[in-house]
């Protein structure tokens, strides 16, 4: 797999997956991950603070980020719709006195499960995740809000949104529709669904396979050649 290039590689890596309901912190030798309180109160300094707290005593040379957002050259391009502001600007290799790579979190995720191919990540969580890994080479997506029917969004019918407006039988048939577009659009040799409502579905469209959070951890340890 391709490699981000950033010098040496550092021996210790700390990995934050940024949700909407928790920071899951984790990294080198610590597949366990430490869980932290998000929400909308959620401040990129209160963050740092907490995590440094939950964290002390840890040993780590370099930091990755999973952001639940657009990055845009490695910083956050807007603030996340479910944490607070303040993410746009933060400097986030000051705060933490490490090198800092931050990347969205569905991609973070994808480079954790990639295994060969092209394959195609999607997130059905709160929203819709989605990245592209192509021969070991990452490619963040943005694919939740391009217009799919009736005026509104892929996420609008395969996110929570549609999940709770038609309901578990509606929205499996939409997502299902919805994969096997981007399947085809993409030429997706195989597709990871990640996300907690991934477990929802009773039957995975084909060329599927779940993901898992802990990926997450994974990815983040590979931006630095690690994992």
């Amino acid at each position: 797999m391709k490699r981000h290039k950033a010098g040496r590689t550092p021996k210790n890596v700390m990995v934050l997956d940024i949700g909407g309901t928790n920071v899951k912190v984790a990294g080198t030798g610590r597949t366990e991950a430490v869980k932290i309180p998000s929400g909308p109160k959620l401040t990129p300094g209160r963050m740092v603070g907490e995590v440094k707290k939950a964290v002390k005593g840890w040993n780590y040379d370099a930091v990755s980020i999973g952001y639940p957002g657009m990055v845009a050259h490695g910083r956050p391009a807007h603030d996340p719709r479910n944490l607070g502001p303040g993410w746009v600007g933060f400097d986030f290799h000051k705060a933490f006195g490490k090198p800092v790579k931050l990347i969205n979190d569905a991609a973070m995720q994808a480079l954790g499960s990639y295994e060969g191919g092209r394959m195609l990540f999607l997130g059905l969580g709160t929203g819709l995740g989605s990245a592209m890994v192509v021969d070991g080479v990452l490619e963040p997506l943005e694919l939740a809000h391009l217009p799919y029917r009736h005026g509104k969004t892929f996420e609008d019918y395969a996110g929570l949104r549609g999940l709770e407006k038609y309901g578990k039988k509606k929205w499996r048939k939409q997502v299902d529709r919805i994969v096997r577009y981007f399947t085809w659009a993409l030429e997706a040799d195989h597709i990871v669904l990640g996300g907690g409502n991934a477990k929802k579905l009773k039957k995975l469209p084909p060329k599927c396979r779940l993901g898992d959070n802990s990926l997450a951890i994974k990815g983040g340890l590979r931006l630095w050649g690690k994992g």
